[in-house]
C-alpha cells in the first residue's frame, strides 16, 4: 500500500481514538459522536505500534515481572525493532500471510513480539494457553489447521508424542525445534511481501466452552485491533498510564487487555508471571509498581477480598472487572477499603466490549453499564426477535460495527446468531428506563422452578456473600412436585467442614436475602468442574442433575443435603 493511504489510514484511527479519550469521563457523548474508523489501508502495527514507536520511541511498552520479582522494560522502539525481526524471520522459516500459528507462550516477551509480527505480515494467530490437556492441544492443533508452533521450552514436551507437519519454534533451546532466539539475527527493517486487507484473519480464538464443544472464532485485521477503541473506552486507560490485566496468555481477556486495548491508548502493559495466584503478591505488586489501572475476573476479586484490602495503599484511578458477572459484595468492599468503585462490563470471545459502565459515570447497583461507543445493543425476545424488556442482547448490525467477530471458521452462519441484521450473545439481560443493562446468565442458564425465571447469576451472588462459600454454582434439580428446584453446588472456604451445620447456616442466609420463589431449595458440596479458562460449566452440572431424575425415594448425593432436611428451614 502507499505511504500515502497508510498515513490517512493512521490519521483516521488515531482521530477516533483522540475522541474516545476526550470524552472519557462522558459515555453519552462518546457514544453519540464515535464512529469507527473503516480504513482499507491500515495496518494496526505498521501503522499505529509502529508510529508510536517513532514519536515515543522510549515509552515503555511492556514491563515483565518475573516470578522472582526481577522485572525488564521494552520500549515501543524495541518491540518496534524486535517485531520487525521477528516478523522478518518467520517469512524465512516459511510462514506465509494466511497461514496459522499456534502461540502457546506465558507472560513472555516473546509473546508480543510473536503477535505484532503476525499483524506485520498477514499471519493469523491462534493464542493457546499453556495449561491444554493433550485432548484440548490435538482438538486444537486439528479443528485450527495449524502450520506452525512458537512455544516455550517446557510445553515441547505436549508435542513430543503428537505427529504434525508444523514448523516447531521454541523460545528456548530444545533439540529438534527452530532456535527462535535466532530470530535476533534478521534485518530490522520490514517490508510487508503483501498488504493486509482489514478483512483478513487475524486472530483464531476458541470460546470457553461451557456450554458445549469450543467454538473457533475468527477475528479480523480489523475486528480485534481497531474493534478493542471500545475496550480501551471501559478501561479508562490513557496516555502513559501503566495497566495490569489478571489473565492468562491464550485466551481472549489476555489480548485484549494486555496488548490492543493498552496500546490503542499507548500505556505501559505490565505483566505479572506467577505460576500460581497469590492475592497478597499481586497488591504488592499493584503498589511496587504504580499501578493505575486493574481489570481482573470477579473470581480474583474475590479471592482478593480474603486479605486486609485496607493495608494496601494503592494508587489505581480504575479497578474492572469482566469475564463472568459481577457481585455487589466485591464492589461494596473495594469501596470501603480503596474509596473507589470497580466497574463492570460485558463482551465475549466473538466481539470486542460490548457494555460497560464506563469512567467517570455512576455505577448503578446491579447494573452492568450501557452501551459502548460503536455498539447499539438491543433487548430482544429470543423466540420472536422482537423488543423486549428482558430477554436476550443482541447487537445491532445495521450500522457494521467494527468489533464483531468474521465468523465462526468450522461454521459459515455464524452458528444461527445473526438474524435480521442482529447478532445474539446468547446471554440474557434487563434494561431499566435509563438504558442500563442488568445481567441475568446465560440463555442455556436460565430456567424455571415452580414456573418463576430463575436467574443462577442472582443466587450464586448472594450465595458467595457468605463467609464460608468459595464459589457456588446454581442449576435447576428435577422435583416430582415443583418440576425443577434451584439446588446450588457449593465449593467451601478452607477450612469449612461440609456438614449439616455448615449447609443450615448457608440456607439460612440465602433465604434472609432471596424471594421465597428464588430460594435454594438443595445443596451439595463439591469441587466445580471447570473450564480449561477457568470459567464453571454449569451444563456439566445440569446434566448431571438431569440424568438423576426427579428423585422419589429420598435418596441423597454424599454431601447433599435439602431444606427439608434441616428442622425449622421449610416453608
Amino acid at each position: 500500500m502507499s505511504k500515502e493511504k497508510a498515513a490517512a489510514g493512521a490519521a483516521e484511527f488515531r482521530a477516533a481514538r483522540d475522541l474516545l479519550l476526550e470524552h472519557r469521563t462522558d459515555q453519552e457523548k462518546a457514544h453519540r459522536e464515535f464512529t469507527w474508523p473503516r480504513s482499507e489501508h491500515f495496518n494496526w502495527a505498521l501503522d499505529h505500534f509502529d508510529a508510536v514507536a517513532r514519536t515515543r520511541p522510549d515509552r515503555t511498552a511492556l514491563w515483565v515481572v518475573a516470578e522472582d520479582g526481577t522485572d525488564t522494560k521494552y520500549t515501543y522502539r524495541h518491540l518496534s525493532e524486535r517485531s520487525n525481526q521477528v516478523a522478518n524471520w518467520l517469512i524465512g522459516q516459511g510462514v506465509h500471510p494466511g497461514d496459522r500459528i499456534m502461540v502457546m507462550l506465558g507472560n513472555q516477551v516473546e509473546l508480543w513480539e510473536t503477535t505484532l509480527a503476525a499483524v506485520k505480515l498477514g499471519a493469523v494467530v491462534a493464542p493457546t494457553a499453556p495449561i491444554l490437556s493433550e485432548g484440548d492441544l490435538v482438538d486444537r492443533l486439528e479443528r485450527g489447521d495449524v502450520q506452525h508452533v512458537v512455544c516455550g521450552v517446557e510445553a515441547t514436551e505436549k508435542f513430543a508424542d503428537l505427529r504434525g507437519h508444523w514448523t516447531r519454534i521454541c523460545a528456548g533451546y530444545m533439540d529438534g525445534w527452530l532456535n527462535y532466539a535466532d530470530s535476533e539475527h534478521a534485518g530490522l527493517d520490514f517490508a510487508q511481501p503483501h498488504a493486509t486487507h482489514p478483512d483478513d484473519p487475524l486472530l483464531l480464538y476458541f470460546t470457553s466452552g461451557t456450554t458445549a464443544r469450543p467454538k473457533m472464532v475468527t477475528h479480523t485485521q480489523s475486528s480485534y485491533p481497531v474493534g478493542h477503541l471500545s475496550t480501551m473506552y471501559w478501561l479508562g486507560v490513557q496516555p502513559g498510564d501503566i495497566h495490569l490485566n489478571v489473565s492468562q496468555p491464550g485466551w481472549a481477556k489476555h489480548a485484549y487487555s494486555s496488548m490492543f486495548a493498552p496500546w490503542n491508548a499507548e500505556a505501559t502493559v505490565l505483566a505479572l508471571d506467577q505460576a500460581r495466584f497469590d492475592p497478597e503478591r499481586l497488591l504488592d505488586e499493584v503498589v511496587r509498581r504504580g499501578v493505575d489501572t486493574l481489570c481482573a475476573p470477579p473470581t480474583v476479586w474475590r479471592m482478593l477480598l480474603q486479605t486486609d484490602l485496607g493495608a494496601w495503599r494503592v494508587g489505581l484511578r480504575e479497578a474492572l472487572a469482566a469475564g463472568e458477572p459481577l457481585n455487589a459484595e466485591v464492589v461494596d468492599r473495594v469501596r470501603e477499603a480503596w474509596g473507589i468503585t470497580v466497574r463492570d462490563g460485558f463482551g465475549q470471545t466473538e466481539t470486542t466490549m460490548l457494555v460497560g459502565n464506563g469512567p467517570g459515570r455512576p455505577v448503578v447497583p446491579g447494573s452492568v453499564g450501557r452501551p459502548l461507543p460503536g455498539y447499539d445493543i438491543v433487548i430482544v425476545d429470543p423466540a420472536t426477535g422482537e423488543p423486549a424488556e428482558t430477554g436476550q442482547i443482541g447487537v445491532d448490525m445495521t450500522r457494521d460495527p467494527v468489533g464483531v467477530m468474521r465468523g465462526y471458521a468450522d461454521s459459515d452462519d455464524a452458528g444461527g446468531r445473526v438474524r435480521r441484521h442482529l447478532y445474539l450473545t446468547g446471554d440474557i439481560a434487563g434494561r431499566d428506563s435509563a438504558g442500563n443493562l442488568r445481567y441475568i446468565g446465560r440463555t442455556d442458564d436460565v430456567f424455571k422452578a415452580s414456573d418463576y425465571r430463575i436467574s443462577p447469576f442472582e443466587l450464586e451472588s448472594v450465595l458467595v456473600e457468605h463467609e464460608y462459600v468459595a464459589e457456588a454454582a446454581v442449576v435447576p434439580s428435577p422435583d416430582p412436585l415443583r418440576l425443577s428446584v434451584a439446588k446450588a453446588y457449593v465449593a467451601l472456604a478452607d477450612g469449612v467442614a461440609p456438614d449439616a451445620v455448615t449447609a443450615r447456616a448457608i440456607f439460612s442466609y440465602a433465604r434472609e436475602r432471596l424471594s421465597p420463589y428464588k430460594r435454594v431449595r438443595r445443596l451439595e458440596f463439591a469441587e466445580l468442574p471447570k473450564t480449561v479458562s477457568g470459567k464453571i460449566r454449569r451444563v456439566q452440572l445440569r446434566r448431571a442433575e438431569a440424568e438423576r431424575g426427579a428423585v422419589t425415594d429420598g435418596a441423597r448425593h454424599p454431601r447433599e443435603y435439602w431444606e427439608e432436611d434441616l428442622p425449622g428451614l421449610t416453608d
